[in-house]
C-alpha cells in the first residue's frame, strides 16, 4: 500500500507561524526518508491556527528542500481563482519540479464567509458551482488544448511543458467524487473528516469513472486521522490534543492553537464531549504499529484503495516524525535496515 501525508501546518500552542513551517519542512523530508509517497499542504484563510494560506508557495519551498516525494496542494480551493493563473502557477512549479507536483483541487471555501467574500471581491455572484467548467479550463490549460470557440482558444498557460502536474479532486462527500469521475480526474476521499454514510463517494466515483487523458482508470486515496506510538496508552494520550481540537471546532469554538496534551488532559469535558470524541475515534487510526497497521488495512479494503494519506495533528513535533516513522515501518514502505545502509 502507498502511504502518503497531509500537513495543515497547524501552530500548536507555544509555538510561531515560523516554527510550525520549519516543522512542516522537517516533516516532508521525513516523510521522503520513509517511503512516503506524496506530502500535500492545505489552503485555510484568516485562521489564526494555520501557519500559511498559499499552497502553490509553500509547494515550491518544500519541493526545493526535497528530492523525490511528490509535493502538492491538498488542496487550491478553486472557486476563488482564475484556472487560468492557477494552470501558470502549477505550470512553473512542475517545469522546476518536473513530474514531482500535486494539483489537489477543493471546492469548499477553506474558511469563514468574511474571508470569502475578501477572495472573491469583485467576481459575479455565481448561481452554481462553477467547478466543472474550470476544471475542463486547467486541463485545457495544461495540455495546451483549449477547444475550438473556447473564449480563450490558443492562450498559453506559460510555460509550456511536454508533460503536467497530476489532477486531483478533493472531497468528503460525493459531489466531488462525481466531478471526479466525469472528468477522469483522481479522487482524494477525506476519511478523516468523519461524515458517518459518505463512505459510498469513493464506490461510486470508481462506478461512474470516465477514463481521460488524466487516467486511463479510476485511482483514490483515502485521507485518515492517524496517530501512532510505541504503546496504545501513549498513541491515546497523544490524540487528546486533536480529540479537543476538534470537539471544538465541530461545536462551533474554533481554538486558536492545536492544544498541548497537558491542556486536553486538564479540559473540563462533559458527557456530551466525551460522547463525540468516542464516536468520531471510531474513524481514526490510533495505538500501536500493528494496530494502526490494522486498522489502515481494514479501511483501505472497505473504501477499495491502495493509497492512505495520514492526517497526524500531534502537539509534539520529535513525537510526531516518530508516529510516521512508526507507521512506515509497520507498512512496509521503511525499514531501520535502509537507514542504517545510509551511514
Amino acid at each position: 500500500m502507498k502511504l502518503s501525508v497531509l500537513d495543515h501546518s497547524q501552530i500548536s500552542e507555544g509555538r510561531t507561524a515560523e516554527e510550525t513551517l520549519q516543522e512542516t519542512t522537517k516533516l516532508a523530508q521525513a516523510a521522503e526518508e520513509y517511503g512516503y509517497t506524496r506530502f500535500w499542504v492545505s489552503e485555510h484563510h484568516g485562521a489564526l491556527g494555520h501557519a500559511h494560506s498559499s499552497p502553490e508557495i509553500l509547494i515550491a519551498h518544500l519541493a526545493a528542500n526535497t528530492n523525490t516525494i511528490r509535493i502538492g496542494s491538498g488542496g487550491v480551493m478553486l472557486s476563488h481563482y482564475s484556472a487560468y493563473k492557477v494552470a501558470e502557477n502549477f505550470r512553473l512549479l512542475e517545469a522546476l519540479y518536473p513530474r514531482r507536483i500535486d494539483l489537489g483541487i477543493g471546492r469548499a471555501p477553506g474558511g469563514a464567509m468574511l474571508s470569502t467574500r475578501a477572495l472573491q471581491e469583485g467576481m459575479p455572484v455565481k448561481s452554481s458551482d462553477d467547478t466543472p467548467s474550470k476544471l475542463h479550463d486547467l486541463v485545457g490549460y495544461f495540455y495546451d488544448d483549449l477547444p475550438e470557440g473556447h473564449r480563450y482558444t490558443g492562450l498559453l498557460a506559460s510555460p509550456s511543458l511536454d508533460h503536467a502536474p497530476d489532477i486531483w479532486m478533493l472531497g468528503s462527500t460525493y459531489g466531488s467524487g462525481s466531478i471526479a469521475s466525469q472528468h477522469g480526474t483522481a479522487y482524494a476521499y477525506a476519511q478523516f473528516f468523519g461524515i458517518p454514510g459518505t463512505e459510498q463517494a469513493i464506490h461510486r466515483y470508481v462506478e461512474q469513472f470516465k477514463p481521460s487523458r488524466l487516467n486511463d482508470t479510476p485511482r483514490s486515496l483515502a485521507a485518515v486521522m492517524t496517530i501512532c506510538a510505541d504503546t496504545r496508552e501513549e498513541a491515546i494520550r497523544l490524540a487528546s490534543s486533536s480529540d479537543l481540537f476538534f470537539m471544538l471546532l465541530h461545536s462551533g469554538r474554533m481554538p486558536a492553537r492545536l492544544p498541548s496534551v497537558e491542556e486536553a488532559l486538564a479540559y473540563p469535558y462533559t458527557a456530551q464531549d466525551l460522547a463525540m470524541i468516542e464516536a468520531s475515534r471510531m474513524r481514526k487510526a490510533v495505538g500501536t504499529p500493528d494496530e494502526v497497521k490494522h486498522k489502515l488495512n481494514a479501511i483501505a479494503n472497505e473504501l477499495g484503495t491502495e493509497e492512505i494519506m495520514l492526517v497526524s495533528p500531534i502537539h509534539d513535533f520529535e513525537s510526531r516524525v516518530r508516529s510516521f516513522k512508526l507507521v512506515a515501518e509497520a507498512m512496509g514502505t521503511w525499514s531501520p535496515s535502509s537507514e542504517s545502509s545510509k551511514h
